[in-house]
C-alpha cells in the first residue's frame, strides 16, 4: 500500500530516525543557528520597554530639535510634517540616543532605511 512507511523498495528509509538526527543533535549547524538568534536582536545593554522596543529618551530628541529646527516648518518643537528624527547609527546597532547621533530624515527616506536596516 502506498501510505505505509514500510516498503519493499526501500521508501521507508526516508522516515528513519537517523534521517532526522542532525536536527536534534547538539553542536550541529541547525542547533547552533537557533542558539545565536537572541544575540542578533540588538546591541548588548540596550534598554527596552515592556513591548520589547528600544527605549528612547524624549529629552534627547527635544535637545536635537532645539538645535536643529524642523526643515519644513522652521520650528524647534512640535510636529515636523514630512520628516522624522533619525538615529544615524541605529540604536539596535550600538548607536547612542543623543543629539550627536540624530538627523532629520524625510519619511520616504526613513521607510527605505527601515527596509535595509
Amino acid at each position: 500500500m502506498h501510505h505505509s512507511t514500510k516498503s519493499s523498495h526501500g521508501g521507508g528509509q526516508h522516515h528513519s530516525p537517523a534521517h532526522h538526527a542532525p536536527k536534534a543533535t547538539p553542536g550541529t549547524h541547525h542547533a547552533q543557528h537557533h542558539q545565536t538568534l537572541p544575540s542578533s536582536h540588538g546591541a548588548p545593554g540596550v534598554q527596552r520597554d515592556a513591548h520589547g522596543r528600544i527605549k528612547r529618551d524624549p529629552e534627547q530628541r527635544a535637545k536635537f530639535m532645539h538645535s536643529h529646527p524642523c526643515p519644513s516648518t522652521g520650528r524647534t518643537s512640535g510636529a515636523c510634517p514630512g520628516y522624522v528624527v533619525d538615529h544615524k547609527q541605529a540604536l539596535k546597532h550600538g548607536g547612542r540616543d543623543d543629539p550627536s547621533n540624530m538627523q532629520w530624515q524625510t519619511t520616504a527616506e526613513a521607510k527605505a532605511k527601515d527596509r535595509w536596516e
